[in-house]
């Protein structure tokens, strides 16, 4: 059996867990759940941007709130846990999901692959900081700095599809972003998220990212 036909054969719930281990936005989890089943990787990542081009901004902050700020010192360790996102903003109560990682497999569903979902989603984010994790100190402190400047413009983390990025691409990045407006950054933010939910996708049905 294929990481996709173990996918589209679990029941609802358990599903949608596996989704969160990916992207913490509930309204995205069911959206691409509800799809199944799907007949190549293709369908599936398709429908996984469609779902994130259909997020209001109170799913996008819900799903801020399951990444860690880029260039956060415990993640690029590979000391990625729940504390290590550091949201601006908590996760919109009408979300109404827990941030992964850390939320626990939904009881009764069993299937390897939700509880592989929670279990590597707390390394992904430092597999995808990578590039970032041989900066030098003075590096690291810039891209600080940055996180609090953007914090502030913006009143949420920098999202970032850090994978195959250095810590000099990810900061200049950044500084090009704070001259966004809102809604231009915001829509900015769900383009890059959409990069990272496709790379999470691969890895949890077992493919290449």
């Amino acid at each position: 059996m294929t990481g996709l036909d173990e996918f589209n054969e679990l029941d609802n719930a358990a599903a949608i867990q596996a989704l969160l281990g990916c992207c913490s936005s509930s309204r995205w989890a069911n959206a691409v759940a509800a799809a199944r089943p799907y007949h190549s990787i293709h369908e599936l990542l398709t429908e996984s941007d469609r779902a994130v081009s259909s997020l209001r901004t109170a799913d996008l902050r819900a799903a801020l709130a399951g990444h860690p700020r880029i260039g956060d010192r415990r993640v690029i360790a590979g000391r990625s846990s729940p504390e290590a996102s550091q949201s601006a903003e908590p996760p919109s109560a009408a979300d109404g999901r827990p941030a992964v990682p850390g939320v626990a497999p939904a009881a009764g569903t069993g299937g390897l692959l939700a509880g592989a979902a929670i279990e590597h989603s707390t390394g992904w984010s430092s597999q995808e900081q990578s590039g970032v994790s041989t900066a030098d100190e003075e590096m690291l402190r810039d891209l600080e700095e940055g996180n609090r400047v953007y914090e502030r413009r913006f009143g949420h983390i920098y999202l970032a599809c850090a994978s195959g990025r250095t810590a000099g691409e990810l900061l200049a990045l950044l500084r090009e972003r704070l001259d966004n407006d809102r809604e231009t950054e915001w829509g900015v933010v769900a383009a890059e998220l959409a990069k990272i939910n496709r790379i999470r996708l691969r890895r949890l049905i077992g493919g290449q990212a």
